[in-house]
Parts: structure tokens; C-alpha cells; sequence
């Protein structure tokens, strides 16, 4: 009698989780998968938002402004935000993000036909590309590929990101990526771990990572009652301006107004509250752009 082959588990190495995925799994991501007992990014190829931006929706208001750059998400994302803005996305995983596809005007694209795009669109103000919507880095493998392909057509890459993953993959893009603009959602670790199911260890360790090593700007989203004190803005900005050995006041910070979203109900933050707060940033920090008023 022939015998089935024993499961094998793979533990995936993006972030804090370490999901530990049977064969044929998902990790909690829903865009990582155990096939042949190694972890692969489901989500590959699979372009589920595209479109050229302006370079300042990402937002980069130091990196090329006026410019735009052509922008790529998939699906899956490793927090639950409950006030996620592409939740549609960041929460499906297959077969979900394959009717997606068939439904939409997204397409499976390789990284040569992406970048292809890309450079077809320099006529129109293209810079490069930009790996958004979703969460990227839980298929940083197809960002990787992608970028160096982009970077030998002599484009610029840009990262957009929760930051949510080790220095390890980390390391991997930093060589093929121009700018990020990287979420810092709040600085207390109990508002990462029970609002957001993330780490704020792990977060604080990749800006830190990234910033001298590429153009890094951060978008802090203001939720009222949430993270908006004066005091947690204090300590951020002071934390960011420690950066660089000194230097992060250079560092540019994005003060967003939050509104409901997907399972958030609270009220949309006053607009007066966010220049408020932008000017308590300013105490440490150069350049701190309110946004979404």
C-alpha cells in the first residue's frame, strides 16, 4: 500500500508571527502559503490595484514631487488594522484574490511586463514603480525581482509599508529601493499588539534600518481616544529625531486625519486636532506635512 507522504511544516521568516504553516497552509497573512514544504508568496504576479499616482498620494513630499509613479498592490497584509482603508485587499487571500482578478481590471503581471509598463509611462511624468495598496513585504520576493529589473531601466523603486517584517528581508530590498514611506501607526507597544495585532519592537527596528539607507518618510494616522495624545506625539518625534545618529529631524513625518473605516466606528478626527498635533511634532521634527484635512 502505497504511503502518503508525512506533512511537512514550514515556518515563514517575514515578521514577529513566524507562522508555522502545514502543508498546503496559509500563514495568517493569507498571502504566504506552504507548498512542497517551503514557504512561497501566493500573491505573486498577482496585481489586484494598478495605477499611475502622483508621487505625493504615497505620500513622499521630499522624493521627486511632481512627479508620479505607477503603483502595485496585490493581496494580503500581516496586521488587522481595524480602520483599514484597502481592506478589500489586505484581508483576501485565495481563491478570494483570484476572483478579484477575474472580476476587475487587475491583471497577473510579471515583473518584465511591469516594468515595461512602467518605463511606456516615462512620456506621462513616470518615475518608477511603487509596491502599495496591500501590505508588499509579504511578497517581497516578486518586489525584489521587480525592482532590480526596474533599477536596469534606470527607474526609481518605492516602498510602502507597515513595516512589519525583519531586518533579514529588510536587507534583501534595501539595495533596489529608492524611497519608503513607512507607517508608524502609534508608539505604544499595547496599541500595536491589542488594536493592531502587530509588534512595535519590530516596526521601530526597520525604520531604524532603513533610514540613512534610503529616502524614508512616516505617516503616523491620528485616531481620536487611540494615539493622539500630546505626550505619545512627544515621544515619537523625539524618537524619530534620535535617528541618524542625531539627524532624524530630517526625517519627514506625515500627521494623518483618520475617518471610519471597515470595522472602525469612532468618530473622523477634527481637522483643528491634527495641525494642532502637527505643531507639537514640530518641536522635534523639520518637516511635519498634516494630511487628509
Amino acid at each position: 500500500m502505497e504511503q502518503k507522504p508525512e506533512s511537512r511544516t514550514a515556518v515563514c521568516e517575514v515578521c514577529f508571527r513566524r507562522c508555522r504553516i502545514p502543508e498546503g497552509g496559509t500563514g495568517a497573512c493569507l498571502a504566504r502559503g506552504n507548498r512542497g514544504g517551503k514557504v512561497v508568496p501566493l500573491n505573486y504576479g498577482m496585481a489586484v490595484a494598478l495605477a499611475l499616482d502622483p508621487i505625493e498620494k504615497k505620500p513622499l513630499r521630499r522624493f521627486f514631487p511632481g512627479s508620479r509613479i505607477l503603483s502595485v498592490g496585490s493581496f494580503g497584509c500581516n496586521l488587522r488594522c481595524p480602520f483599514c482603508q484597502n481592506d478589500e485587499i489586505s484581508t483576501a487571500g485565495l481563491p478570494d484574490a483570484e476572483s478579484m482578478t477575474r472580476k476587475s481590471m487587475a491583471r497577473e503581471i510579471s515583473p518584465g511586463e511591469l516594468v515595461r509598463l512602467a518605463a511606456s509611462l516615462r512620456d506621462e511624468g513616470n518615475l518608477g514603480i511603487a509596491f502599495t495598496y496591500n501590505e508588499p513585504l509579504v511578497g517581497w520576493e516578486y518586489v525584489r525581482e521587480t525592482a532590480e529589473r526596474s533599477h536596469a531601466e534606470g527607474m526609481k523603486n518605492v516602498l510602502v509599508t507597515n513595516g512589519t517584517a525583519s531586518v533579514t528581508i529588510l536587507r534583501e530590498l534595501l539595495p533596489v529601493i529608492d524611497a519608503m514611506n513607512i507607517d508608524l501607526k502609534g508608539f505604544t507597544e499595547s496599541f500595536y499588539r491589542d488594536y493592531l495585532g502587530g509588534d512595535l519592537a519590530m516596526t521601530k527596528r526597520f525604520i531604524e534600518e532603513a533610514a540613512g539607507r534610503c529616502h524614508v518618510e512616516l505617516t503616523t494616522l491620528l485616531i481620536p481616544g487611540k494615539n493622539d495624545t500630546e505626550e505619545e506625539i512627544r515621544a515619537e518625534t523625539a524618537w524619530i529625531a534620535s535617528l541618524n545618529g542625531g539627524r532624524g529631524a530630517e526625517i519627514p513625518l506625515h500627521l494623518s486625519r483618520y475617518f471610519p473605516r471597515y470595522r472602525e466606528t469612532i468618530p473622523a478626527t477634527d481637522p483643528a486636532e491634527v495641525y494642532h498635533l502637527a505643531d507639537i511634532a514640530r518641536e522635534n521634527l523639520r518637516y511635519v506635512y498634516p494630511g487628509n484635512c
